[in-house]
């Protein structure tokens, strides 16, 4: 399913109507507002997000008429799509649905992992969403990281902590260096 009838300005998304998916258009921002011109004619006009970036700005109109109801949809449903992947699937999309301040933000995130899956082994899709859960990395991103780099394969040692950036090395210091009194400035 495709739910991408947004455009992108400043790293945050504006509908716009969905019979124009495809077309060019054209953006005017101020501080207050982004307008949307499609051949010289505003078909959008929405109040700047100045929030989160990928945040979105979504006009229910613009909308296809089978996804108006996505919005109202209970997140148990799309958990219960990746549930048909694996538990770990089921756990990375419960993650993203609760990590969203927008839900149809959270929703097309969730939408695109469950895509992700298809040309993969279930099996295999899940042991990468386990792993992206482990290191704190629960996003699609990262589950497509893990399986181009076979990762999936690898067991987690639970007893090691996992750094994002790579091994430890002695240019990493830790919390309790921080802690250290003598530290302070004289």
């Amino acid at each position: 399913m495709n739910i991408e009838y947004h455009v992108e300005y400043d790293r945050r998304l504006y509908s716009v109507p969905h019979a124009l998916v495809g077309e060019r258009v054209e953006l005017r921002a101020t501080n207050a507002t982004v307008e949307i011109f499609h051949r010289a004619r505003r078909v959008a006009s929405h109040a700047r997000l100045w929030g989160p970036r990928g945040s979105a700005s979504t006009v229910p109109e613009h909308r296809p008429r089978s996804h108006r109801e996505y919005g109202a949809w209970p997140p148990s449903r799309i958990i219960g799509w990746a549930s048909s992947i694996g538990p770990s699937a089921a756990a990375l999309v419960e993650q993203i649905l609760l990590g969203r301040r927008e839900p149809e933000s959270a929703y097309r995130s969730c939408m695109a992992l469950i895509r992700s899956a298809k040309p993969y082994d279930r099996a295999r899709f899940d042991a990468a969403c386990r792993r992206a859960l482990a290191i704190g990395a629960p996003n699609r991103k990262s589950v497509l990281a893990i399986l181009s780099r076979g990762l999936d394969a690898t067991a987690l040692d639970a007893s090691d902590p996992q750094l994002p950036l790579g091994a430890p090395h002695e240019n990493v210091r830790g919390g309790a260096y921080y802690d250290r009194k003598d530290t302070e400035p004289s």
